[in-house]
């Protein structure tokens, strides 16, 4: 395991086995964990978590692609401090500095005419605002969605997100359906006539950026910017703020306006001067540190070095990617995706492949018996 310069606390907090009985007894079984013997995570520390018995472990997870920075980055966690000490809401009714110096800061990585930002809290709660938006000023209520498409799961957004099990519980047939249709990129000029045809019958294109944008791509700092179109509507949120709770919507002038005319929209939380020092922080932190041409460099040889494994495995299908945001998809069961923190070096993809590979290895040899 490649060496971490940072020593955790001793974990002092519940006994692993109050906690199981709390999470049985008071919260939701909606909320599922990983591993038959779920992690319990402790502290986090750029791009490694520690546990309560103090194991470390590499982040390929990144919480569901939203850690980007690195967790509880010094100089992020420094500037949260910082606010917190300041003031940390007022509502949106009220001006305070960090959301326009925010705002300032966002508007500048996206092209005219995209400008005008709306502040909200989550992914879902972008999406649905987004689809307000897009039918006040196209007077169209129809929306469409890719297959296999994952918008969130908010009542609004969940007729967008087509993926039956996130809807009813219902069998599915044979297979296994992919949750954010599999981390497949879009071929070349495929967004551009989508965008046509949907511009050709009065409508308005919004990209999704929640997981994709703030230079996680490595080649642009949008995902829509590598396929040369230009949505009329971003929707953003994860990495935006590194974890903390926070999310955007930006959109033209006019389309906002369209919006001012039949909806008097505020937020009680979106755009808090918390989540925004936050936000700033990230993006100079990205900026600074070079993180989208980490991106790029550590995800390219990534995607080269796993896809080693394809070659090497019958039931490794594919691996496929761009970025720090990757799918292995296996034959016979489901495409994991593979997004660390933007801050991954090449040392811990290595020993991140090992890892991969000896746990194939491992099944093989179980199949084989």
């Amino acid at each position: 395991m490649p060496s971490c310069d940072f020593s955790p606390e001793r974990y002092q907090s519940l006994p692993y086995s109050r906690v199981l009985e709390i999470h049985k007894q008071h919260l939701s079984p909606v909320e599922t964990a990983y591993f038959q013997k779920p992690l319990l995570l402790h502290q986090g520390h750029m791009e490694w978590l520690f546990d309560s018995e103090g194991n470390r472990y590499l982040d390929f997870f990144s919480g569901i692609v939203t850690v980007s920075v690195g967790h509880c980055h010094p100089k992020v966690t420094t500037v949260a401090q910082k606010q917190m000490d300041r003031l940390w809401h007022t509502s949106s009714v009220f001006f305070h500095p960090p959301m326009h110096e925010y705002a300032e800061k966002l508007s500048a990585l996206l092209p005219e005419p995209l400008k005008v930002i709306f502040l909200v809290n989550s992914g879902s709660e972008a999406n649905d605002l987004a689809m307000v938006m897009a039918r006040a000023y196209s007077n169209h209520t129809d929306l469409i969605s890719f297959r296999g498409a994952y918008h969130g799961c908010s009542p609004y957004t969940l007729g967008l997100t087509n993926v039956g099990i996130y809807k009813v519980e219902l069998p599915s047939g044979m297979g296994c359906q992919s949750g954010v249709n599999g981390v497949v990129q879009y071929p070349k000029e495929f967004l551009k006539e989508a965008f046509a045809l949907v511009r050709e019958r009065g409508g308005v294109c919004i990209a999704d950026e929640v997981q994709t944008g703030f230079g996680r791509l490595g080649s642009h700092f949008w995902g829509f910017q590598s396929h040369d179109v230009l949505p009329d509507i971003v929707t953003m949120a994860k990495g935006i703020g590194n974890g903390f709770p926070m999310a955007a919507v930006v959109t033209t002038p006019e389309i906002a306006k369209s919006l001012a005319k039949c909806l008097h929209h505020f937020n009680t939380f979106g755009g808090s001067p918390l989540a925004c020092a936050i936000g700033s922080a990230v993006l100079e932190v990205i900026k600074e540190e070079n993180l989208q041409k980490n991106s790029q460099e550590v995800g390219t040889y990534m995607l080269l070095k796993f896809a080693e494994l394809r070659d090497e495995f019958d039931i490794v299908g594919d691996v496929r990617g761009k970025g720090l945001m990757m799918g292995i998809e296996m034959v016979q069961d489901k495409t994991f995706r593979i997004a660390p923190p933007m801050c991954i070096s090449k040392l811990e993809v290595d020993f991140a492949f090992e890892v991969f590979r000896a746990a194939l290895i491992q099944h093989m040899e179980r199949r084989a018996k």
